[in-house]
């Protein structure tokens, strides 16, 4: 179908400029600056699919993490739904949706060179929530906020690799951790958008006036539609890529700046 593949490129194109937008290594000192290919653009050598597969496995790890904080803070708001289901833990394997966990990144990475995915959301009975409005926000803020901190968590490794242990930043370690935070910022900041279903809109819910929350809400059928028009206007880049900065640059505060 044209129009499909039209999108498709469309998405690719902007994802792409994203990860062009944020440099394969920090713009700031953090590490020795070297000139490096964009990892879409590499060949496929032993080394790019070692990358490309610790890369994945730590994606999988960080999507099972981000629903893993919906149920943890679910749970601690009167819904024990999933956690009742087995979802509130941080073993990966119940979170993973065959598909959008593990299939779509592997194919995205060795054939486009970038990589994202999904996991299998966590069940949230919103009747059973304390403060049903507020608390659906408070979940819905935990997945973003928990790649945030798991982007912090890979910086500091980095920086720790590079600066402690004397690895140099083309070392495949390095590269994963960079790569690694990087992805979380994507998740963090793409999950922010403020389209039903995304966790943003949840919370976009939450501060809306009373008379426009359920139009809003009504939105979230045409959801994916609008995502995908979202990517063939170009808009992603526009709305993510500025969150992502601003991301990079807290976790770079949190982890101690520049490095000497």
């Amino acid at each position: 179908m044209p129009g499909a593949e039209a999108i498709g490129r469309r998405a690719q194109d902007c994802y792409k400029a994203i990860l062009l937008g944020l440099p394969s290594r920090p713009s700031f000192p953090l590490l020795p600056k070297v000139k490096v290919t964009p990892i879409f653009l590499a060949a496929l050598d032993n080394q790019t699919l070692i990358v490309g597969g610790l890369t994945l496995g730590f994606l999988i790890i960080s999507l099972g993490i981000h629903e893993a904080a919906h149920a943890f803070v679910a749970w601690r708001c009167g819904d024990s739904t999933a956690k009742d289901l087995g979802r509130m833990t941080l073993d990966p394997i119940p979170h993973i949706d065959p598909f959008m966990t593990i299939l779509l990144p592997a194919i995205l990475f060795f054939t486009t060179g970038f990589m994202f995915g999904g996991a299998k959301p966590v069940p949230v009975n919103y009747h059973r929530l304390r403060n049903p409005l507020r608390d659906m926000m408070l979940v819905a803020l935990a997945g973003p906020i928990s790649n945030f901190l798991l982007a912090v968590l890979f910086l500091l490794i980095s920086k720790l690799l590079v600066h402690t242990f004397g690895l140099g930043s083309n070392e495949i370690a390095v590269t994963v951790m960079y790569e690694a935070m990087r992805w979380n910022l994507l998740l963090a900041a793409f999950n922010m958008i403020p389209v039903p279903p995304l966790d943003g809109s949840r919370v976009m819910t939450f501060l809306l006036p009373q008379g426009l929350r359920e139009g809003y809400a009504s939105l979230e059928r045409f959801g994916m539609l609008i995502i995908f028009g979202l990517f063939f206007l170009g808009v992603f880049r526009v709305i993510v890529y500025p969150i992502m900065s601003y991301l990079l640059k807290a976790a770079d505060f949190l982890t101690g700046g520049v490095w000497a």
